[in-house]
């Protein structure tokens, strides 16, 4: 199978690259960034013909959907909202078009932002109606209706809390606070999972080599707040010279209103290919080892 992703440079886009070095598929990596040492194909997904050569010029079977618009609080920039709609809907459609022409399988990435205006208090699954609560959530919604109705062969993997060693993310930022700060406040009620992306990957190349159109719900497995994920971050990395608080969202005022539950329930990825998901802090305690060893 000839598989492209794009948004190869981005933290899911280079877990891809390390996974895809045990596989037997061709993969292709494109990005609109070039970075110094990385083997990237300069592909803009907003156009569609430049698309539609790339597919045919190297008989692409798949594409793994890795790039977006991410930057949540950006997002709510009135003056942003066209670029922020065509990376998160108007692309993934193009994608999603030049696979339906090929008969191909578009793997597109989402999020949990697609929930949380409405108090949920149980995992969130694949067919709850969405609820999104900011321009983040809402183009990422947008996206996946648009893939849908192009009619292509598609498998939409939500996700959330995405770390991993590559690029800004959590993670890192807090293992920079916590060795730089005496004190530190992280809110407490925000509720979900982190995911890292080596596993991610993972589960996307096992659903790749029998894919079952759908949309689907892929995070670590267990539930925590962004105080929790913190304290375990500081732990594992020995870090205890910072005092890490607990705080209400209010305390730090954001342009958008984030989810207070976004847990996903994982039954049907698990069920459908045979996913075993390892337990948040067991990854986040591999990819602080990969970190400090770098």
């Amino acid at each position: 199978m000839n598989i492209l992703v794009t948004g190869a440079n981005g933290q899911l886009g280079n877990e891809m690259r390390i996974i895809s070095k045990n596989s037997t598929d061709k993969y292709i990596f494109t990005d609109v960034n070039q970075v110094e040492g990385m083997e990237t194909i300069y592909l803009d997904i907003t156009d569609l013909k430049a698309i539609r050569k790339m597919v045919a010029d190297n008989n692409i079977d798949a594409i793994v959907n890795c790039a977006a618009w991410t930057n949540v609080d950006g997002a709510e920039d009135p003056e942003k909202y066209t670029i922020v709609e065509k990376l998160n809907a108007t692309a993934p459609e193009n994608l999603a078009k030049a696979m339906k022409e090929v008969d191909g399988w578009l793997v597109q990435i989402s999020t949990d932002y697609v929930f949380g205006k409405e108090p949920y208090n149980t995992p969130c699954k694949e067919d709850q109606k969405g609820t999104p609560t900011g321009v983040y959530g809402a183009t990422k919604l947008l996206g996946e209706q648009k893939i849908i109705a192009t009619g292509c062969k598609y498998m939409i993997l939500r996700t959330a809390w995405l770390y991993s060693e590559f690029g800004k993310n959590f993670v890192k930022t807090m293992l920079n606070l916590t060795a730089t700060k005496p004190q530190l406040k992280v809110v407490f009620d925000q509720t979900g999972t982190p995911t890292y992306a080596y596993d991610l990957a993972t589960a996307i190349v096992a659903a790749l080599k029998n894919p079952v159109e759908g949309i689907y719900h892929y995070s670590n497995e267990g539930v925590c707040s962004w105080y929790d994920f913190t304290k375990m971050i500081a732990e594992y990395y020995g870090q205890s010279a910072c005092d890490i608080q607990p705080c209400h969202s209010n305390e730090f005022p954001s342009p958008v209103t984030r989810p207070s539950y976004s847990v996903l329930d994982k039954t049907k990825i698990k069920e459908t290919f045979g996913i075993k998901i390892p337990y948040w802090t067991d990854s986040l305690k591999i990819c602080i080892n990969n970190i400090t060893k770098a």
